[in-house]
């Protein structure tokens, strides 16, 4: 078991559609089939969202494909799994979530020490007219890029 943390399963599209305003990292609560199918890579957050129900936090739609050798006692795909976090991070985040237009975002879900992690991040929604900008920025700036690279060639 290494110190290093080896990516599961990315939300690609959670910057695009989200101004992320802090992160935090959870670890997440997994039947016996589920992290064997997490070893294998076999997981998908790009659908998925946390929330807080009764004082814990949640993971929702995120989808961890059956285990091929798994039996008759395999995990549902798409079950909610609960995420582990210290009851004042989760208060915090509750208090920041329920403030105007904030959602809980998983970013990425990945292996620390051989631990199953998600990292979520506390995000605002961006509007259409947002992500716009944002594109048209970035073209800019990678013409920008394109142009002085060309010009020290030369």
């Amino acid at each position: 078991m290494g110190t290093e943390s080896k990516t599961l399963a990315m939300n690609r599209k959670a910057r695009h559609d989200y101004d992320i305003e802090e992160t935090l990292e959870t670890g997440i609560v997994l039947q016996g089939t589920e992290i064997k199918s997490l070893r294998e890579g076999k997981a998908n957050i790009a659908q998925s969202y946390a929330a807080i129900q009764e004082g814990e936090l949640w993971l929702f739609n995120a989808h961890i494909s059956q285990y091929d050798a798994g039996n008759r006692y395999n995990h549902e795909p798409t079950r909610p799994r609960k995420l582990l976090a210290h009851r004042g991070e989760i208060r915090e985040l509750a208090a920041k979530a329920s403030q105007k237009r904030f959602t809980l975002v998983p970013m990425r879900l990945y292996l620390k020490k051989g631990l199953a992690k998600v990292e979520l991040g506390l995000g605002r929604g961006k509007r259409m007219y947002d992500k716009r900008e944002a594109l048209a920025r970035r073209q800019t700036d990678r013409e920008i890029e394109r142009s002085l690279k060309t010009r020290r060639l030369h």
